[in-house]
């Protein structure tokens, strides 16, 4: 299971995991963890308690040598695989390298500068931010507005014009109703793979107004193969709601009859996921298991399990960042049949699962 906090029912989302775990944020901290890996030694000063979950999201992170923190009730706890020592005791460090894990970090770099030794270069998660244009509040990193993000199951399938299935996003400027002013979505489209397809920016309308993102549009826009994966969308200039809710029809073209709607999900990893059927006689559930992180799905580390049974199947092959697999239920729990529930096992892994 990733060691991560995602979501708390009384604060609401964990605004530092969709700091980590942002698309560009990764990307970010992947240059950060190529000039750490090649400036020596690196030490790791932890003040809030992140650095588990920035290097559990983040594999290309370098092997640390020490770790510090100022709370003496955390002492030889470890932090970024390292036990933790006293901040009074970095003046001693021979490593070349002290990684601040925080943001907006000005402050906590002055604060400790007596601590740090002459020789020890000084960096801080400021340079794993996103854009600064991509920020409702620039003033303050870590304002859930400037992490307005979800992700949508994304398909378009067929011969253009013929027999096919696509998707198509709806959602609504309701950021306006709390005083936001411009709104644009910033998108980026991974194919089943991982591989990044498209990516752009849409304007949203002022006031309440109504959008839609249909794949077949997306599809001819980019002059792209068919494909299923997911859609990252940011809402940039978003005020009051930091989740982009949206409704997504998958529909049918052409011999294709397929009409379905669902709503979305919360963009938080959950440990477990109920509500996936067993399939009736003669039907065929799948479930759409989409790697919302950089990091990749380690093998074994998803199960399906029929509700209550414990006695959870692992799924045996990795699943790549940002990629997205198909699982017949079937193949997986043989003999299960409605009106049996299935259980999945995500481990913090995946935001929102879908079936068909």
């Amino acid at each position: 299971m990733l060691d991560i906090q995602t979501f708390d029912a009384r604060a609401g989302g964990n605004v530092l995991y969709k700091a980590f775990a942002h698309p560009l944020a990764a990307e970010a901290t992947a240059r950060l963890a190529d000039r750490l890996r090649s400036a020596g030694a690196l030490a790791v000063y932890d003040p809030d308690g992140v650095a588990d979950a920035l290097w559990a999201l983040n594999p290309a992170m370098p092997e640390t040598a020490e770790s510090y923190v100022h709370d003496v009730g955390q002492l030889g706890l470890k932090r970024a695989g390292q036990p933790a020592g006293a901040l009074t005791d970095l003046a001693q460090s021979r490593c070349a390298t002290l990684l601040v894990a925080a943001f907006d970090a000005a402050r906590i770099v002055a604060r400790i500068t007596p601590h740090v030794p002459p020789h020890m270069h000084v960096t801080t998660l400021d340079d794993a931010r996103i854009p600064g244009a991509m920020l409702g509040n620039p003033a303050r990193y870590l304002d859930r507005v400037n992490f307005a993000t979800n992700y949508a199951f994304f398909r378009d399938t067929g011969t253009p014009g013929g027999d096919g299935l696509h998707t198509r996003l709806v959602t609504a400027n309701y950021w306006s109703n709390y005083g936001a002013g411009p709104v644009r979505l910033w998108l980026r489209l991974y194919d089943a793979t991982g591989a990044v397809l498209a990516e752009w920016e849409q304007p949203v309308s002022p006031g309440p107004a109504g959008l839609a993102i249909d794949s077949q549009e997306v599809r001819a826009r980019f002059g792209l193969p068919g494909f299923e994966g997911q859609l990252f969308i940011h809402a940039i200039g978003a005020a009051g709601h930091d989740v982009v809710k949206y409704a997504l029809d998958t529909y049918g073209t052409g011999s294709e009859h397929t009409l379905s709607c669902t709503h979305d999900a919360n963009a938080w990893p959950s440990d477990r996921y109920a509500g996936l059927p067993a399939p009736k006689a003669g039907e065929r559930v799948v479930l759409w298991l989409q790697n919302s992180h950089a990091a990749p799905i380690p093998a074994g580390a998803v199960s399906l399990d029929r509700m209550g049974a414990e006695r959870p199947v692992t799924l045996d092959k990795e699943v790549a960042p940002y990629a997205s697999i198909a699982i017949d239920v079937e193949g997986m729990l043989p003999g299960l049949a409605w009106p049996a529930q299935v259980e999945l096992r995500a481990g913090r892994h995946v935001v929102r699962p879908r079936y068909e």
